[in-house]
């Protein structure tokens, strides 16, 4: 009897339970569609940007350097002289030189020395006088007569402008670099008398090239002291000329410490 009355409403549970869920969603608004050509939604990435190639400097004598090129040397192993010649004022005084003034000494020297370089070798000078600062002599073979009119006509009256005069004679000395490829010998040969011009201290440059080339750089300071700023022991060839014979021996040993270079050491 019982069972009979609970009969009717396990039914109406069993039927709510199937179909009320259907009857409610009747009244549910539809799901709202995605638009029809809305792309995925994905994060973008975007891609690095390609690093900048980096500028390198080629190594001295700046060979890479394509608005620098030169026409080849016929000998690659070639030396090269190139003096700085100090046409100072003080130059025209007498100092250590004896009876005549510093500039006649030197000149007297210098011209003894461009005699006793090898003829095959390369020989230049660049002078600061009373006719300003410039390459006198172009390195080249078979100028000597160049040489010793140019060093004649040296009139000292100028400061000291070693910083200008020693670039100057840098870029000379790489242009010739730069024909030769690297190879041979490369000399710098400075002949003063004083100290440089306070502007014009030659530091930066000088340690430039002892830095980045294999140019060797002599100094003969002429009746000067020793605490001349091209006085570097162990990085520059330094002489103090205390009368006219240590000069000329100073610019004798420049040769004398030439190192001798065959082709098969290349």
């Amino acid at each position: 009897m019982k069972l009979k009355k609970l009969l009717p409403w396990v039914i109406v549970i069993l039927l709510a339970y199937t179909y009320i869920p259907e009857f409610f969603n009747l009244f549910s608004p539809p799901p709202t569609p995605a638009p029809a050509n809305r792309p995925a939604t994905t994060d973008t990435v975007t891609p690095p940007a390609p690093e900048q190639s980096k500028q390198t400097v080629s190594p001295w004598p700046y060979l890479g350097d394509k608005h620098k090129q030169t026409a080849l040397s016929d000998d690659l192993l070639r030396k090269n002289y190139y003096v700085v010649f100090d046409g100072s004022g003080s130059m025209s005084e007498k100092g250590c030189s004896g009876n005549m003034n510093k500039i006649t000494a030197a000149k007297k020297a210098l011209i003894a020395f461009s005699a006793n370089v090898p003829p095959n070798a390369n020989l230049g000078m660049l002078t600061f006088d009373n006719n300003g600062i410039s390459e006198r002599t172009p390195l080249a073979i078979r100028n000597r007569e160049q040489f010793t009119e140019q060093v004649n006509r040296v009139y000292a009256n100028r400061s000291t402008p070693l910083l200008t005069s020693i670039t100057k004679a840098f870029d000379s000395i790489t242009r010739q670099a730069r024909s030769q490829l690297g190879y041979g010998e490369y000399h710098l040969v400075i002949v003063t008398d004083g100290f440089a011009d306070p502007d014009e201290k030659p530091r930066r440059i000088v340690d430039k090239m002892l830095a980045e080339t294999p140019i060797i750089i002599h100094t003969i300071g002429f009746c000067i002291s020793d605490k001349h700023s091209l006085n570097q022991p162990g990085k520059i060839l330094y002489q103090s000329a205390t009368d006219v014979q240590s000069l000329q021996r100073g610019l004798d040993d420049v040769l004398a410490e030439s190192p001798d270079f065959t082709a098969q050491e290349f």
